[in-house]
Formats: C-alpha cells, structure tokens, sequence
C-alpha cells in the first residue's frame, strides 16, 4: 500500500503539467527499481478506487468520474534545480519523455 513508510523507496520530484513524477533508484541506484514503481502505480490506483468510494456519497456521482492514468519507463535521466519564480528540482531526458508520453496517450485507470 502506499504509505509514509514506504517513502524511501520512491520519491516525488514535483508536479509537471497536471501530473506527478515519482521515481525510484535515484540518487541511489536499486535493482529493484522497476518492481518499487509498479507496486507504487497499482497502489495508487488501488488508493484512488477505495477513496473515490468514501467521496462519492458526499461530493455525488460526478465525483466517480475521477480517474489517473500511469505512464512507466526505465532508464537513466539528468537532474537539476531550475531557478526562477519557484526554485524546483526537474528530471529529464527520454526515459522521462517516454514515461510522459505513455501517461498521456495512456488509458484511464491503467498503468503503461
């Protein structure tokens, strides 16, 4: 389940349009990177049907409509902090491209 505990083993990097990056194995490298991913996307779809039903009776039926979309990919990337308005810590490279990619052409409530 996702879980504080279970922070070490992703993390967050920010938000890039209307979705959020997470990512696992940096800065240190872990071979089971891509297995802490895939259970971190099954539970949050998991998550999201268990409090969709909670809201559901008190928002209304417009609510059941919510829904993410997962996009996965492996391999290395560049980091960095971009300076501005809002100092942020940024991921690129394909491997996020990809991943991006896959989020957005994804099916709803499904991991790609």
């Amino acid at each position: 389940k996702v879980s504080l505990e279970n922070l070490i083993q992703y993390h967050v990097t920010g938000v890039a349009r209307d979705c959020y990056v997470a990512v696992s194995g940096i800065p240190i490298s872990r071979s089971d990177h891509a297995i802490i991913m895939a259970k971190f996307a099954r539970d949050l779809l998991h998550s999201l049907s268990e409090e969709l039903a909670k809201l559901v009776p008190v928002l209304g039926s417009a609510t059941a409509s919510l829904a993410m979309r997962v996009g996965m990919h492996s391999g290395p990337v560049t980091a960095g902090v971009l300076r501005g308005e809002r100092a942020r810590f940024q991921l690129f490279g394909d491997t996020v491209n990809t991943a991006a990619r896959m989020e957005s052409t994804g099916l709803r409530n499904r991991i790609q």
